[in-house]
């Protein structure tokens, strides 16, 4: 069997990549109405839809899926067993807008190895992960 690093197929029939992420709201219609009008995302009748390629200036851009270990800290201060992580390309600018729109972050922007990341809940109590992936300028 073709691998590369990690074990992962290189072979047809493989997983490429994330493919969605599907959250339950209170009021869908106005959770998807915030997500468009606040955070800007382009939320239509199915949702919002992204390609690496909506970001001209990445390199190399990648998703990661992660399990972490029952009971982490690093969701809260969500109750949800999940947080959802989105790419932004200048996270400065970024934030700098949802401030504008009342959402305060989480905590400072942390500056690591993969990139910048920042934190806010959505209205349904939901973390959201901000990355701004390193190797871009912005990205």
């Amino acid at each position: 069997m073709a691998e590369t690093g990690g074990g992962a197929s290189t072979e047809t029939g493989r997983i490429t990549g994330i493919g969605g992420i599907f959250v339950e709201g209170r009021d869908a219609a106005a959770l998807m109405a915030w997500y468009r009008d606040v955070l800007g995302m382009p939320v239509g009748e199915y949702g919002a839809n992204f390609t690496h390629k909506d970001d001209p200036k990445a390199q190399e851009a990648y998703s990661v899926w992660y399990a972490f270990k029952a009971g982490t800290e690093y969701l809260k201060p969500s109750d949800k067993g999940f947080m959802i992580n989105f790419r932004v390309d200048d996270l400065d600018a970024f934030l700098a807008r949802l401030k504008g729109r009342g959402v305060e972050p989480l905590a400072d922007v942390q500056d690591t190895d993969e990139g910048r990341f920042a934190w806010i809940l959505d209205p349904e109590g939901t973390k959201i992960e901000l990355w701004q992936q390193k190797g871009g300028l912005p990205g």
